[in-house]
């Protein structure tokens, strides 16, 4: 299996031109060529960028409602009072409850979410809870949206799609723009609606060049390099 693998990834590596910059049409049309997976794969890009990330002031993070989603419903955990709770279940979170649920997280290993709301009010109760939920990404962040007074919204936008962004220590940005088994014009708004972000959080004090390159694949194939246009 191994062996077979690695003639498939030969194969897709020989397909591509390693000194051309494709546009995001003749990426997607590469990637479709050269996919090996035998199960339908996320389309990822990454943006390699020009940053201090030792800043505070360049570490980009946030989120983005992109315009199809990524192909995946997320589960939704609402933390909050009784109203918080019934705006929850309106908007089609998967589960309610207020804080005892945090007790429950930490006493079962209960994680079958992928996202907790909450209001600002209620922020205080997750303070003894940092070190359990940060490291798993799930502590909740006004920067993220899952920090705030309207918890229809915010629920909304999870399931509509909301993915996170953020720069890891080597200034790169990696997200999913959906599955393969999109629709060519469907992954080209997704990138588009990433892309147009990217350069809107360009920090005001980096010189020179922003975006160093960009990268498209799926989960398993190789890497094709696109202009930054």
């Amino acid at each position: 299996m191994v062996k077979k693998i690695s003639k498939q990834l030969k194969k897709a590596n020989d397909l591509i031109d390693r000194d051309h910059l494709y546009s995001i049409d003749e990426g997607l049309t590469i990637i479709r060529k050269i996919s090996y997976e035998k199960f339908d794969p996320s389309v990822e890009v990454s943006f390699n960028l020009n940053l201090d990330v030792k800043k505070a002031s360049q570490q980009l993070r946030g989120s983005i409602v992109l315009p199809h989603g990524v192909g995946k419903i997320a589960k939704v955990l609402v933390v909050g009072d009784k109203n918080d709770q019934d705006e929850g279940k309106k908007a089609g979170a998967d589960y309610v409850n207020d804080e005892l649920v945090l007790e429950k997280i930490q006493r079962e290993n209960w994680f079958d979410f992928n996202y907790i709301v909450t209001t600002p009010k209620y922020m205080a109760k997750f303070a003894k809870y940092g070190k359990l939920l940060g490291p798993k990404g799930l502590m909740p962040n006004p920067k993220l949206g899952t920090v705030t007074k309207d918890i229809k919204v915010a629920v909304e936008n999870i399931k509509k799609g909301q993915i996170e962004y953020r720069t890891n220590d080597q200034g790169l940005i990696n997200l999913s723009i959906g599955k393969l088994s999109f629709s060519d014009q469907k992954l080209k708004e997704n990138y588009q609606a990433i892309f147009n972000l990217i350069k809107a959080k360009r920090p005001s004090e980096v010189k020179g060049e922003y975006i160093i390159n960009i990268s498209l694949s799926t989960t398993m194939g190789p890497g094709i390099r696109i202009a930054k246009d």
